[in-house]
C-alpha cells in the first residue's frame, strides 16, 4: 500500500485527494524532528508547507519515500541536494498563492502609507489621536518593484489601477513585456532613486541576498517606504534599522524576516514599521488551491509515474528519460554555462539540435536549456514551469533540428539574443557519453563542465596564462584542467579552467584587474 504522510497544516481537501486516489494517508501536525526522523520510514510521500524541515537526516532515514510536495513555492525548508541523492522527487506549487501574496504586500503597502496598525492600536485603547497619524495617499506615486515575475507583474496591475506609476527592475523582464503589462523597465539604481515605495518580488538567490543593503538605502530618495512580502533575506535588517533611525526610510511593511519565526527582532517597536508573521500564503482560497495542487501532483507521480513542477528531475516517461538522460545533462550544462553568463534582459533564445540527437523528442531538452538558463536568477523556474515562464516574460524560445552530420556525430547549439548583445555556446556528447563543450561564441575549445569553474575573456598576449596561474596560486585554487581556445593570433581568447575549490570574491577581482582580460566569471554547475 502507497503511504503518504501530511506533516503540516493543509486543507482536507489534499488527503480527500490522496484517498481517493487508493493512497493511504495520515495526516499528523506538530511532529519534532526527532519524531519525523523516526516515522518518516513508513512513507511514499510526504506533503509539507513552510513548517517541516526536510533536512539530510530526516532523507537518510526516509527508506522508501520517493517524493516530497512543498504545498507553495518557496523549498526553503528542503534540502533539494540530498534529495536529489536520495532519489527522491521535490515538487511544488509555483502559482497556487500568487494573487494572494500579490494582495498582501498592496494591504501592507496601504497599512504603511496610513500608518493602520498605530492608529488601530491607538483608537482601540481609547485616545484618539486624529492629529497624531499624518498618511500619505498613494495615488501619482511612483511605486518601485524588484523582481516583476508572476507575483510581481499581479502587484504591478493592482497598483497600475490605483493610479500609481510603477516602475520596474528585473534583469529577465523583456522590454515588450514591460510595455505589455504597463510598468517602465529600469535599472536598480534609477529604481532606488525615483520610488516613493519599493516593493520586493524577487526570490532569495546569492544574487539577491541584502539587495536592499546600506548602498542601496544610501541612493533612496528621503521619506522612502518599503514593502516585503517575498523573502527574508533580502533586506539588510541592521542597514534598515539605520535608515528608519536617520529617517531614510519614512515606514516599512515586513511579512518577511531574515530568521523566522520572528519572536524578537530589532526592528520590533518602531511605530513605523508594520509586521506580520509570514501571511504573504495565507488566505482560505490560496490554502485550498496550493494543497490540491500538490496532492494531485504527488498522487499522480506515486500512482502513474507523471512527474509535475518538479524542482530536481525533468517531467518524462520512464522510457523517454532512459534515451534522453545523457542529453540531459548536456543541454543542462550548456543551459546553466549561457545562463551565468548573461546580465542582461534575454529576447530570444535559440536551440539548434544537429545529428543523432534529432531522432529523439527534443521537447523535454528545449525545456531543460531555459530551465537551467534561467535558473541563476529564479529558484522557483523548473523543466516543467521554464517554457511558461520565458512565454510570460516575452522570451522567444526558437528551436530547430539540422539532421545532417557536421563534425560531431551529435551538436547542441545555445544561442541567447538580448537588447545589446548575443552569446552562444556548442556542445556534444563524446564516447563515454559525458557532455563536452566545443565552442564559444566563434572560437573552438574542448572542455568539460565541473563543479567550480572560472570562464574568462581575454586579449590574446603573452603573459596571461602565467598571470592567471601565479593568482590561482596566491589563492590555494588547485587546478583541475584548463581549456584555451583563440579566434586568431593577438585576437580574443578565452580560458576555461576547472579548480577544486569555489573562487573567492578577492581572486576574481585580481583576475579581473589583469591588463589582458575583458571579463572573468566564476561559474557552478
Amino acid at each position: 500500500m502507497v503511504k503518504v504522510l501530511i506533516s503540516d497544516k493543509l486543507s482536507p481537501l489534499a488527503k480527500e485527494i490522496f484517498e481517493r486516489r487508493g493512497i493511504e494517508t495520515d495526516q499528523i501536525v506538530g511532529l519534532t524532528k526527532e519524531e519525523l526522523e523516526a516515522k518518516i520510514h513508513e512513507y511514499d510521500g510526504l506533503a509539507i508547507r513552510s513548517a517541516t524541515k526536510v533536512t539530510p537526516k530526516i532523507l537518510a532515514a526516509a527508506k522508501k519515500l520517493k517524493v516530497v510536495g512543498r504545498a507553495g513555492i518557496g523549498v526553503d525548508n528542503v534540502d533539494i541536494s540530498a534529495a536529489t541523492s536520495q532519489g527522491v522527487v521535490v515538487m511544488n506549487t509555483p502559482f497556487g498563492n500568487s494573487i494572494t501574496t500579490a494582495e498582501h504586500a498592496i494591504a501592507m503597502m496601504f497599512a504603511v502609507a496610513r500608518q493602520i496598525p498605530e492608529a488601530n492600536a491607538s483608537t482601540h485603547a481609547g485616545k484618539w489621536e486624529k492629529s497624531r497619524f499624518m498618511g500619505v495617499e498613494l495615488t501619482s506615486k511612483t511605486l518601485g518593484i524588484i523582481g516583476c515575475g508572476n507575483i510581481g507583474s499581479i502587484a504591478a496591475s493592482r497598483a497600475i489601477g490605483l493610479k500609481m506609476k510603477v516602475i520596474a527592475f528585473d534583469p529577465f523582464l523583456s522590454a515588450e513585456r514591460a510595455e505589455e503589462i504597463g510598468v517602465e523597465k529600469v535599472e536598480l539604481d534609477d529604481l532606488l532613486a525615483r520610488a516613493d515605495f519599493i516593493s520586493l518580488h524577487t526570490p532569495l538567490t546569492d544574487s539577491t541576498r541584502g539587495i536592499l543593503g546600506k548602498e542601496a538605502f544610501a541612493k533612496m530618495q528621503d521619506g522612502v517606504r518599503i514593502i516585503n512580502c517575498a523573502r527574508g533575506g533580502l533586506i539588510d535588517e541592521a542597514a534598515l534599522k539605520d535608515a528608519l533611525d536617520s529617517g531614510k526610510v519614512a515606514g516599512v511593511a515586513l511579512d518577511v524576516f531574515e530568521t523566522e519565526p520572528a519572536k524578537e527582532n530589532a526592528l520590533f517597536g518602531y511605530e513605523n514599521v508594520v509586521a506580520t508573521p509570514h501571511l504573504g500564503a495565507s488566505t482560505s482560497e490560496a490554502q485550498v488551491n496550493v494543497a490540491v495542487q500538490v496532492a494531485e501532483q504527488m498522487a499522480d507521480y506515486l500512482r502513474d509515474g507523471a512527474v509535475t513542477n518538479a524542482l530536481n528531475m525533468p517531467s518524462l516517461t520512464a522510457e523517454e528519460s532512459k534515451r534522453l538522460s545523457p542529453y540531459m545533462s548536456l543541454v543542462g550544462q550548456l543551459g546553466s554555462f549561457v545562463g551565468q553568463l548573461t546580465e542582461e534582459a534575454i529576447k530570444e533564445i535559440h536551440i539548434e539540435y544537429q545529428g543523432d540527437v534529432t531522432e529523439l523528442n527534443v521537447r523535454p531538452l528545449t525545456a531543460i536549456v531555459v530551465e537551467g538558463l534561467l535558473r541563476p536568477l529564479m529558484s522557483n523556474v523548473n523543466m516543467v514551469n521554464a517554457l511558461t515562464i520565458a512565454k510570460d516574460r516575452d522570451i522567444d524560445v526558437i528551436e530547430s533540428k539540422n539532421e545532417g552530420e557536421g563534425d560531431y556525430h551529435t551538436l547542441v547549439t545555445v544561442k541567447v539574443v538580448t537588447d545589446k548583445a548575443s552569446f552562444a555556446v556548442e556542445g556534444t556528447l563524446f564516447a563515454d557519453r559525458r557532455p563536452r563543450i566545443v565552442q564559444i561564441d566563434d572560437i573552438r575549445l574542448e572542455g568539460e563542465l565541473t563543479k567550480n569553474m572560472i570562464f574568462a575573456i581575454n586579449d590574446d598576449q603573452p603573459g596571461f596564462i602565467g598571470a592567471l596561474g601565479t593568482i590561482l596560486g596566491e589563492g590555494e585554487l588547485n587546478i583541475a584542467t584548463f581549456n584555451l581556445g583563440r579566434n586568431q593570433e593577438a585576437g580574443k581568447a578565452i580560458a576555461l579552467v576547472a579548480v577544486d575549490q569555489p573562487a573567492s570574491a578577492d581572486v576574481i577581482a585580481k583576475i579581473n584587474n589583469l591588463n589582458q582580460v575583458r571579463r572573468v566569471k566564476a561559474l557552478n554547475f
